[in-house]
């Protein structure tokens, strides 16, 4: 079970898990004035996730801006049953995530943002360590960049034009 609750979304299946809210201030004459910014992982669990950032001055609103943005920029996951095809690493920025295929049953062996991502991306068994800086919006964004870069044994049949043993 995940450590956060995703809320699903009445339209198209598509969850949505808010990992991070960030509170920013300003000094002004009067005072400080807040305001916030939402990290927002949407997935349907069953191959495809986005990831969105939203801001604002209220927290709701900047949670919608950032599902909104992550609706839009969900893709597809290359998926080999419910792991993955091969093992892959994802950079952003001074994060490193390191992703591994794990037999059935392993579960996601993950950190909280990582496991967000992968979890909704509909991915059941992997293991995973992350090396370098350990914010959240680093550590999502890594993880987007390696499952952008998986590749299926029939793609790289066909990209090579030749029938892999095995």
């Amino acid at each position: 079970m995940s450590r956060f609750p995703a809320r699903d979304n009445d339209d198209s299946g598509v969850e949505d898990v808010v990992v991070r809210v960030y509170r920013c201030s300003t000094v002004v004459k009067g005072g400080r004035r807040f305001s916030f910014g939402a990290l927002v992982v949407v997935g349907d669990r069953n191959g495809h996730v986005g990831v969105g950032y939203g801001k604002s001055v209220e927290v709701p609103s900047a949670v919608d801006k950032g599902k909104k943005i992550a609706t839009r920029s969900m893709f597809p996951v290359k998926l080999v049953g419910g792991t993955l095809p091969h093992r892959v690493i994802g950079r952003y920025g001074a994060s490193q995530v390191v992703m591994v295929p794990a037999s059935p049953g392993t579960g996601v062996i993950a950190g909280a943002s990582v496991r967000a991502v992968l979890e909704l991306a509909g991915i059941h068994d992997v293991l995973t360590k992350s090396y370098g800086s350990n914010t959240p919006k680093n550590l999502v964004r890594a993880t987007i960049d390696g499952l952008q870069q998986l590749i299926t044994r029939e793609e790289v049949e066909s990209l090579r034009g030749v029938k892999l043993a095995g």
